[in-house]
């Protein structure tokens, strides 16, 4: 082997300021846990109560199943409507905020819409609507459509901003109007995807509909949330293992419209 060849440089060459900067995160996560009071020790006593709390779940109470499925039926009801308004809101604002499509002026006000949409969790939605309405399903109806209108409004915005411009720009160059370049021109590209979305979207509004209810918002999590503050573990775990098989169902039934659209 030649000399040359030895002296070759790596191609893995050290780069230390981000060496420094990995340095100095590590460092950083441990004042942080030492700040924090996060411990070996507690960790240690975590995993014992962990195990306790799991034993007294075990076996799951389903002698209340009344109650149960009328919790789960209002659950799915809330996902179901709040799905179906937040798809339907989500469409024209998705469509005003396309950039490629609509004029500054009017997607600027469609994204901050979507931002406004965005910028709080579920829950934070959720303590809003239940103060402004009430306790209830319709607390919960009108959290999913905003976290609807956020999620869908934004990735639909995005898949229209991705389209081919060439059957727009043919279409509007024959002089065919606006509804008919949305439709052959535009709404052939991202069908698939916005059913994907829509899909994906009932999914999370089925998850989240059980979570809202800790806050009064209706849904199952209300009950879930008693059940946390009487001990009663065994019911709660028969409420887990519900939302469990529940959630598993809308993933098949989502595969399957998934399937019946491609």
């Amino acid at each position: 082997m030649s000399a040359q060849a030895m002296r070759r440089e790596s191609p893995f060459k050290p780069n230390w300021w981000a060496r420094l900067g990995y340095l100095l995160a590590f460092a950083y996560a441990l004042y942080a846990m030492s700040f924090l009071d996060i411990s070996w020790s507690r960790f240690i006593s975590g995993l014992g109560n962990g195990a306790d709390f799991l034993s007294e779940m075990v076996p799951p109470n389903f002698e209340r199943w009344k109650l149960l499925v009328g919790n789960l039926l209002e659950t799915i009801q809330i996902a179901v409507i709040a799905s179906a308004f937040g798809v339907l809101f989500s469409l024209p604002i998705g469509l005003c905020s396309a950039r490629n499509l609509m004029p500054d002026w009017l997607t600027w006000p469609a994204r901050t819409v979507i931002c406004i949409c965005r910028s709080f969790h579920p829950v934070i939605f959720a303590i809003l609507f239940v103060k402004a309405v009430g306790f209830g399903p319709l607390a919960g109806i009108l959290t999913l459509v905003f976290a609807s209108i956020g999620f869908i409004g934004k990735l639909f915005a995005e898949a229209i901003e991705e389209i081919s411009l060439k059957p727009v720009e043919a279409l509007r160059a024959a002089g065919a109007p606006f509804m008919s370049v949305l439709v052959f021109g535009v709404l052939p590209q991202v069908f698939n995807r916005f059913v994907g979305f829509a899909s994906y979207q009932f999914d999370a509004n089925l998850r989240n509909s059980t979570m809202v209810g800790i806050v009064g918002a209706g849904g199952i999590g209300g009950t879930l949330f008693a059940a946390f503050q009487r001990f009663d573990y065994d019911f709660l775990c028969a409420i887990l293992i519900s939302i469990i098989a529940l959630i598993m169902v809308s993933e098949f039934l989502s595969v399957k419209v998934k399937a019946l659209f491609r």
